[in-house]
């Protein structure tokens, strides 16, 4: 089975890769992002919260490949920035998926905040959908979280996004100084896809056997 994850960017997909793998012993499941889909549009990502957006790209997507689909959508809230970026984290500095743009804008935006204002956190909806199968029309929503602040200079080399400004709460390395295994167990996206892998594993059963 095919599984799509509606997404191009390669680093998301082999995050989820690994975050579903438990979805092998079901039966043999391939995720595949939409680099292999180049005459789908993308998804105009206009909702007011990332659950609306994360479900309409799923929906959509699902439609459009006839594969069942995952989507999500996440990004950070800073406290002293009243929730910003929020749901425009990709494209915070103007031009969606520049993480460099990004992040300087966010070190600009924070250079008078006192450290024990910079609190922050990561935020990820993921969202199935599969029209063929028993939802229907139905789109099934999880939500995860993790806690943390924002440094004044970036550390690390690993992740994508703000990961090198993002201080986990108790630890004192940023997401991207975590090795791959270390980022699956605490990120946001990894508590997401803890809870949709339970639903996955029981609906996707069901699925093979009818």
């Amino acid at each position: 089975m095919r599984l799509l994850v509606a997404t191009r960017n390669a680093g998301k997909v082999r995050e989820l890769e690994r975050l579903l793998a438990p979805l092998e012993d079901i039966e043999e499941v391939e995720l595949v992002g939409l680099d292999g889909f180049a005459d789908v549009p993308d998804v105009v990502e206009d909702a007011d919260t990332f659950e609306g957006n994360a479900a309409k790209k799923a929906r959509q997507m699902a439609a459009a490949t006839g594969l069942p689909t995952l989507a999500d959508d996440s990004g950070l809230e800073v406290d002293a920035l009243d929730g910003a970026p929020g749901i425009r984290s990709a494209r915070y500095a103007g031009t969606h998926g520049d993480d460099e743009a990004n992040n300087d804008r966010l070190l600009r935006d924070l250079a008078d905040v006192p450290d024990a204002r910079r609190t922050a956190r990561f935020r990820c909806a993921l969202a199935f959908a599969d029209p063929e199968g028993s939802l229907g029309d139905d789109v099934h929503v999880v939500h995860g979280v993790v806690e943390g602040s924002i440094l004044r200079e970036r550390r690390g080399t690993n992740g994508f996004g703000y990961d090198p400004l993002f201080l986990l709460r108790g630890d004192m390395r940023t997401t991207a100084e975590l090795p791959p295994e270390a980022k699956n167990a605490v990120s946001h996206r990894a508590d997401a896809a803890r809870k949709m892998l339970e639903f996955l594993q029981s609906y996707l059963r069901e699925r093979s056997a009818r």
